[in-house]
């Protein structure tokens, strides 16, 4: 009998529909994985067992009365911890908020209960989302499963890491400047970032209000489109979110074809600092688009070159004024309070407690970068900066369809190798933070295993806003292709479980 933890959640949800499959022993063979691999893997922070079981036992109950089921029914789902979940605890990867239950359930929350998705826990995170490894944790790092002693990329390491190694079939993760995209490549796995206010943020733990976006996490292309369809959509509780019908993005996924489309190279994504494997596997990557009937040319995009030290300006600064909520007032830790402290002081101890050196590090630049007489030469300018990148976006837009690079500069890196070198660690994330700033559609998957190390390289795919449409078009025929001519890289088990 197939492993239902190695089936993809199209087949699953065919299965649970058909009654081939019941979704409590979908649920029940995930939670014996998590038993099984989590103690080494680390992804998951909180497992909600009975959760996860009583949703499963309400999906069969439907079935059996024979009520339509959604795409997803009865598929199981690992949830970044950044997410308010009602019941659960929800404490982003920090200190500050261990132990927190929150009242009340993430727009994205609901829409996957709505939808019948098993929510099987919540996944270990870098703090706050500041990170480019999941070594930022106040809980601890994850491994990737490719190879234990390796980063599984950051900030959202443990939704990735849970579906390389078989512990979920989904996942959900956030990007900020590259946390669903940059764990998807360097695990084998699919990872895509709508356009900005496709998916709501209501109930998403805040770090950069104009960059954060929610997103789907899966093990392919059509798997990612299907989990997308369910948490998108227009969402009154977010005033940034876009009151537009949602792209038709599982029907490409179903139809992908790249015959006619122009595509291009980003010029700037490439050269010095970039692993020869990675840059072999994108190569080929292009050829095969060729093949395919694309129109492959090059493209020049001359402000990316600044938009890392843009964004790490403007996360920064909006984070700093984002974070100011956690005050030891209302919610989550609280330390000093012995009745001879004053209010400032036991917010000061608190913070100082509760947040990481990462945090604070980026709380301290960014109330910098806004502090009087400051303002204008650093957020103001980088502000301008990205008005730039946006135009360089809009110029290229007009010639290509889709832009494509690498998703990062090198396959996983070791873990600790980059801890006390900042710099080196945020260069992990120097091809994403262009369409963060920008707010465009954007997807990592897999194209092909380094042949230095033998660890994953991801394809990065760049669409229009409102065009996430394309994404999924160019990149059901990429996977298509590629399994085909050298098969998937996450149909055998990870070499280290």
């Amino acid at each position: 009998m197939t492993d239902p933890t190695r089936l993809t959640a199209a087949e699953t949800a065919e299965k649970v529909a058909s009654g081939e499959l019941t979704a409590v022993a979908v649920t029940e063979a995930h939670l014996a994985r998590i038993d099984a691999v989590d103690e080494k893997v680390h992804a998951f922070l909180h497992v909600d067992r009975e959760g996860a079981l009583a949703q499963a036992r309400a999906v069969d109950e439907k079935r059996a009365r024979g009520e339509k089921l959604g795409p997803l029914a009865g598929v199981p789902l690992a949830l970044k911890d950044i997410f308010t979940t009602e019941g659960i605890p929800t404490t982003v990867g920090s200190k500050i908020l261990e132990g927190w239950i929150p009242p009340y359930d993430a727009t994205v929350t609901q829409r996957l209960k709505g939808a019948d998705v098993i929510i099987l826990g919540k996944t270990n995170m870098d703090e706050f989302a500041m990170g480019s490894s999941t070594e930022n944790s106040a809980y601890g790092p994850t491994g990737n499963p490719w190879e234990l002693t390796r980063i599984p990329g950051g900030s959202g390491g443990g939704s990735s890491a849970a579906l390389a190694s078989y512990q979920a079939p989904l996942a959900i993760g956030t990007d900020t400047g590259g946390s669903i995209r940059q764990p998807a490549a360097v695990t084998g796995t699919v990872g895509v970032k709508p356009t900005y206010g496709g998916v709501s943020r209501f109930g998403m733990v805040a770090f950069s209000s104009s960059l954060d976006q929610g997103g789907p996490c899966a093990r392919t292309v059509l798997d990612a489109a299907l989990l997308h369809e369910v948490i998108a959509g227009h969402d009154p509780l977010d005033s940034t979110s876009i009151d537009a019908p949602v792209p038709p993005v599982v029907e490409a996924a179903r139809n992908g074809d790249v015959k006619g489309m122009r595509i291009g190279v980003v010029k700037e994504f490439g050269g010095e600092g970039y692993q020869a494997g990675v840059m072999q596997r994108f190569n080929e990557s292009v050829e095969l688009l060729r093949e395919l009937g694309a129109d492959v040319v090059e493209i020049s995009c001359p402000s990316f070159d600044k938009a890392l030290a843009a964004y790490y300006l403007i996360a920064p600064s909006e984070c700093s004024s984002n974070l100011a909520r956690f005050d030891a007032m209302r919610y989550g830790l609280r330390v000093g309070d012995d009745g001879t402290r004053s209010a400032e002081d036991v917010t000061a101890l608190t913070r100082a407690a509760g947040f990481g050196p990462e945090v604070k590090r980026r709380i301290m630049l960014g109330t910098y970068a806004l502090s009087s007489g400051y303002y204008d030469a650093y957020y103001g300018s980088a502000q301008k900066v990205r008005t730039l990148i946006t135009r360089d976006f809009a110029r290229a837009f007009e010639q290509v369809d889709v832009l494509i690079s690498p998703t990062t500069p090198t396959t996983a890196f070791p873990i600790g190798e980059r801890a006390d070198d900042p710099m080196a660690m945020y260069l992990a994330d120097l091809c994403t933070i262009p369409a963060n700033l920008a707010g465009n559609a954007a997807m990592s998957l897999p194209c092909g295993l380094a042949p230095e190390d033998g660890l994953p390289v991801g394809l990065q795919i760049i669409a229009p806003a409102l065009a996430d449409d394309r994404l999924y078009r160019v990149g059901a025929a990429v996977e298509a292709a590629f399994t085909a001519r050298w098969g998937h890289p996450l149909l055998e088990e990870a070499p280290s479980l």
